[in-house]
């Protein structure tokens, strides 16, 4: 166990160090030679993962974890290309390459609102076709807020926020079977200072991600296999 943990902390640092220059087809492939699901969950922590991803029980292989960074390189890839829309790769519970997609409260939301705005849809209406493009992909989305006001505030205006994102776009024809998850955080998972008003605009915001659904693994399990 001593042995894998030290293979884990040597694996996520090299991971850190190259994560902005190899594919997320190579770095699937380094996740499942490193040992699946466990050694992924080390791994997401020091990457910044919320707990997102499909509930396999079980490790994936070297083969799986590059088939399906294949196809986060495109979700990704297709991802950029949608307005006011920051994008980057994480790495989900089970060790296997994901995308997460943040639109800030700026762009989203007036101050204290969850009522989108003209921008905001215009957005979304380009990310609910990349959604529709990757529907293989599970989504889960967490509203956020700064630390201004009271929990009882932040809160529920959290979860509005992300209940909002996650309506409009099943109006936009998104299934409403591929969102997994709609939830909020307040201010508890700030990305900023929140002493600064900069800070605060930061952590007001609204986190899509994609990741590989149980579905999704088992045809590149099935697909590796061969």
């Amino acid at each position: 166990m001593k042995s894998m943990k030290s293979i884990a902390v040597a694996l996520c640092a090299s991971m850190v160090l190259a994560g902005c220059n190899m594919s997320n087809t190579a770095k699937g492939t380094m996740i499942g030679a490193g040992g699946g699901a466990a050694l992924g969950a080390i791994i997401g922590k020091i990457a910044g993962n919320t707990a997102v991803g499909a509930a396999i029980g079980g490790a994936v292989g070297a083969g799986t974890g590059a088939i399906i960074g294949k196809k986060m390189d495109k979700a990704k890839k297709e991802a950029e290309a949608v307005k006011n829309a920051q994008v980057e790769t994480i790495t989900d519970a089970n060790g296997l390459e994901a995308v997460k997609v943040t639109f800030d409260s700026g762009i989203l939301f007036a101050t204290n609102k969850a009522d989108l705005n003209a921008s905001s849809k215009s957005s979304l209406q380009q990310f609910a076709t990349v959604l529709k493009n990757n529907s293989a992909c599970d989504v889960a989305i967490y509203g956020h807020t700064d630390n201004t006001g009271s929990d009882a505030i932040n809160n529920p205006l959290s979860v509005n926020r992300a209940k909002s994102v996650s309506n409009y776009l099943k109006s936009l024809g998104v299934p409403a079977s591929q969102i997994k998850s709609v939830d909020g955080q307040g201010s508890t998972n700030p990305v900023a200072d929140n002493s600064t008003a900069e800070g605060r605009k930061q952590n007001r915001r609204v986190e899509v991600y994609m990741y590989a659904s149980e579905q999704m693994i088992k045809d590149a399990n099935a697909e590796a296999a061969k």
